[in-house]
């Protein structure tokens, strides 16, 4: 009996000498293939190139590479109408070499700051990455290196993690945006706003407002709303050429015609709308982008000048504007209706037609979660304007959304009138569950790339995909309705 007690003893003490070999095996293990894991997306190289974006201006492409042989490459855009707020694009300024807008100096910041810096870092972790890109450079607005420079590298990074993960981008940020859990909802196909009028900085002898665009949101997948969107850009060229106005087009792919006022406009693309055989105000609605930083009056009290209109405005004028404006056509979002230094008529505008219209702000906000932060407290728009190289790095980015997601407002992701053939904004788009995206005309390769990149990331979802449509602006549209009856 002795004998048989002893024995099981030894039994149960080898039967736990086991488990808990077994399980310190394990745990080695596991942090051995974790270990092997970061060492694959461990940065091993970083490249730049000065490439020409679609207005024939320099860029810079960045290139990071890992140690498992994987290569990230991004294409940096560029905007013409700029906020004062934004980080800075650095360019050479030297008059002999692409008008002064070349962008060496970006890319031997690249070369010989941002390379030593990152070469060794773990691509995958996208926060320790950026933040270590913003203590380089050490200023607010990135103005050392240049937001150019830095935001290359930190979405060269994102891809290059993507990819070696064998994982969609718009996974990567998927992961990166909810932290790491399942979004309970799915992903979203986000409602587009094509801009068929050209007007402002975007275009010469055209409307005072910059953009003039068109929002599909009566569909049932993204694909519809493309057709939809691209239907109505031919019958708004049809339109031109039967008045006589022709079809230039401007920065962004719409038609620039010399017209008198913002209204004609308005009645254009109404009738676009008509002709191609869908219905204002229920399947395709009307954003505007007015840009009026860029209408400031030179009176220094504050105004606004409409040259084309010979009209000046005051703030709480350009407000009663816009009002009229809701009320005589399907007007569902209006961006930088002010300019980026007025915020009380911001909150102004925000409570006068805020119930009717999604307020963006562009200019004002600059993809900066301290402004938007400001612009919350002062309930000084209900949306954001989301461009990555206005903030220059993707965490920041993927900050701002999340601040504006949170607090109900709406976010627009957004290209710039410089652009390439770089799609990031699409899979951002898609990630982060935006639910709007502007990128321009439904024409220019540059344009169509964001929105065929849309339509593939609709098909590998299958099911699992849906389209924002008229759910983003479900609240506004219930307003409308009331406001109508």
């Amino acid at each position: 009996m002795i004998g048989g007690a002893v024995a099981r003893n030894v039994a149960v003490r080898l039967i736990y000498d086991c488990a808990a070999i077994a399980a310190a095996v394990y745990t080695t293990l596991s942090g051995i293939i974790r270990q092997g894991e970061d060492a694959m997306t461990t940065i091993s190289d970083v490249r730049a190139l000065e490439v020409l974006d679609s207005r024939g201006n320099p860029t810079v492409e960045v290139d990071v590479a890992l140690v498992d042989g994987t290569i990230g490459r991004v294409l940096v855009p560029s905007g013409a109408s700029t906020g004062s707020f934004e980080a800075l694009e650095l360019r050479d300024g030297d008059a002999a070499r692409y008008r002064g807008r070349g962008v060496l100096t970006a890319l031997a910041n690249v070369r010989d700051h941002i390379k030593p810096a990152i070469v060794g870092r773990d691509a995958s972790d996208q926060r320790a990455l950026d933040s270590a890109l913003i203590e380089l450079d050490g200023t607010p607005l990135k103005t050392r290196l240049g937001a150019n420079a830095i935001l290359g590298a930190s979405m060269a990074a994102a891809r290059a993690t993507a990819q070696s993960a064998g994982k969609p981008l718009y996974e990567h940020i998927r992961q990166a945006h909810s932290g790491g859990g399942d979004t309970p909802e799915g992903l979203t196909l986000p409602a587009p706003m094509f801009n068929i009028v050209n007007g402002g900085q975007h275009a010469e002898n055209s409307t005072d407002f910059q953009e003039f665009m068109v929002v599909p949101l009566g569909f049932d997948t993204f694909r519809d709303a493309l057709r939809a969107g691209a239907e109505i850009y031919h019958a708004l060229a049809d339109g031109l050429r039967l008045r006589g106005l022709g079809t230039t087009i401007g920065d962004e792919g719409g038609f620039a015609p010399p017209l008198p006022s913002n209204r004609d406009a308005l009645e254009l693309v109404v009738e676009a709308i008509e002709r191609a055989g869908y219905r204002p105000g229920e399947q395709c609605f009307i954003a505007l982008d007015v840009a009026a930083s860029e209408l400031r009056a030179a009176d220094g009290v504050g105004g606004y000048s409409l040259p084309r209109e010979n009209a000046n405005y005051s703030g709480p004028e350009l407000v009663d504007v816009y009002k009229s404006l809701i009320r005589d056509y399907p007007i569902i979002s209006i961006e930088d209706g002010l300019a980026e230094d007025d915020w009380r008529n911001w909150a102004l505008m925000t409570q006068s037609i805020g119930g009717r219209a999604q307020i963006v702000g562009d200019d004002l906000l600059t993809t900066n979660t301290e402004r938007i932060r400001e612009g919350m407290r002062l309930n000084a728009a209900n949306a954001v304007l989301i461009k990555l190289n206005q903030i220059g790095s993707v965490t920041e980015t993927l900050d701002a959304i999340k601040m504006s997601q949170d607090a109900g407002w709406g976010v627009v992701v957004s290209h710039r009138s410089g652009e390439t053939e770089d799609t990031t904004i699409a899979d951002l788009a898609v990630g982060t569950n935006a639910g709007q995206i502007k990128s321009g005309a439904p024409a220019r390769g540059e344009r169509t790339a964001k929105y065929n990149r849309l339509l593939r990331i609709e098909e590998e979802l299958g099911d699992k995909a849906r389209f924002a449509g008229r759910s983003v602006y479900e609240r506004l549209l219930a307003a409308r309705q009331r406001a109508s009856e």
